[in-house]
């Protein structure tokens, strides 16, 4: 099935309200677990010497749960949308204090402004968004360094009409319409695992592990470090 692409943002109020409010936690504790694991020995303790960038945060429900798990951690989530920032923005502020050592900020790729190595790049659901995926390969080369580690997990295009169809029934029949329609655009928009691994090639991001989850995931994962870049 041809790649159709979408907005690459979702500025759109009442569909970022949405969007926040269902219910991703099954999934979302499940990026946070093999995140954990990716970090082995270094995830130990409460992160005191870890750094975190979570690239296309959105509401901020990953970040959120990376600042929980590691507290003394810098946890920075990026996202171009500035509904989906305020919504973020919002819970941070319901308790400061507990989230001392999380940031938003809006930010657009490609962006200068993404400098210095951090321990971790973390996105989901970020690489469909994008109609050109090399700013989103060049982004996670800017915050690399010795030891940084990445964690992407996002949709894969179905094969055809019908399975899109059938992913769509299955995972959001009871969803607002807004977020079936949306989710039906993301399958189409998303790269299957050739068109990364062919991505990871040009960009010269040789060392990741990329494999398909279930019937409509991709996760790719690994250390990307600063000599195997091109």
């Amino acid at each position: 099935m041809e790649r159709i692409c979408e907005p690459e943002l979702m500025e759109d109020v009442q569909q970022a309200e949405a969007y926040a409010a269902a219910d991703f936690s099954s999934g979302d504790r499940a990026v946070l677990g093999r995140i954990d694991d990716l970090l082995g020995s270094l995830g130990t303790g409460d992160g005191e010497r870890l750094s975190f960038v979570d690239l296309g945060c959105g509401p901020g429900n990953i970040t959120f749960l990376l600042a929980e798990r590691w507290p003394k951690a810098s946890v920075l989530g990026l996202d171009g949308s500035a509904a989906m920032l305020a919504i973020a923005e919002r819970r941070r502020r319901a308790d400061p204090t507990a989230w001392r050592h999380l940031r938003f900020r809006q930010q657009r790729l490609p962006s200068r402004q993404l400098v210095g190595a951090c321990s971790a790049v973390v996105s989901n659901s970020l690489l469909h968004h994008l109609h050109d995926p090399a700013v989103f390969w060049q982004s996670v080369r800017q915050l690399s360094g010795p030891g940084t580690q990445l964690y992407v997990r996002d949709l894969r295009r179905p094969a055809s009409d019908r399975e899109l169809e059938d992913l769509v029934h299955r995972y959001a029949a009871s969803a607002p319409e807004v977020l079936r329609r949306d989710y039906g655009h993301s399958l189409r928009a998303a790269f299957t695992r050739a068109e990364v691994l062919a991505q990871l090639e040009a960009a010269g991001l040789k060392g990741l592990q990329v494999r398909e989850l279930d019937d409509r995931y991709l996760e790719i994962h690994g250390p990307s470090l600063p000599g195997r870049l091109a």
